[in-house]
Parts: C-alpha cells; sequence; structure tokens
C-alpha cells in the first residue's frame, strides 16, 4: 500500500507595513524583508487584511496560506507563508 505524506513547509517574511499610503504596493528589500504601502487605516484590523491580500497577491497563492505571527499591532510584522500542502 501507497501511503500519501503532507508536508507544510512555511517561509518567513518579515515586513514593515505603511497605512494610509497613497497608493498599495510591495518592495523587496531582501530576500525575507519587504516594504508593504496599504490605503487602508490601522484600525480593526484592516491594514493587516490588506497586507495579507497584497502578499498573498505577490506570491500568487492564497490569503488562507499568509498569516501574521507577529506584530498584529505594529508596523514591522513576521508573515509566515505555506508554500507547499
Amino acid at each position: 500500500m501507497f501511503r500519501a505524506l503532507i508536508y507544510n513547509i512555511c517561509m518567513k517574511i518579515f515586513v514593515k507595513v505603511k497605512p494610509k499610503a497613497k497608493q498599495e504596493k510591495i518592495e523587496k528589500i531582501s530576500e525575507s524583508q519587504f516594504r508593504v504601502w496599504v490605503k487602508e487605516p490601522p484600525q480593526q484590523g484592516r491594514a493587516n487584511k490588506k497586507v495579507i491580500e497584497l502578499v498573498a497577491d505577490y506570491f500568487n497563492i492564497a490569503k488562507s496560506k499568509v498569516k501574521i505571527v507577529s506584530g498584529i499591532s505594529s508596523k514591522q510584522k513576521c508573515i509566515e507563508i505555506l508554500t507547499y500542502e
């Protein structure tokens, strides 16, 4: 019998967020560091949701595969990306 094994491989990136920006964009600084500009204000998690959406679009993955692991209420965030399942 064959048994299927599922591996979860995560990538962590560090992001500096600029909320209430005029335009939304992502700038890659290094392999694991990015700057993200979002139009949303940092209230009620709206900026965080937009950051997740932009990061998912940047890496061409589903939003459900992107998770903020630290820095929920900070401009400096550590984001975990599930790259394989």
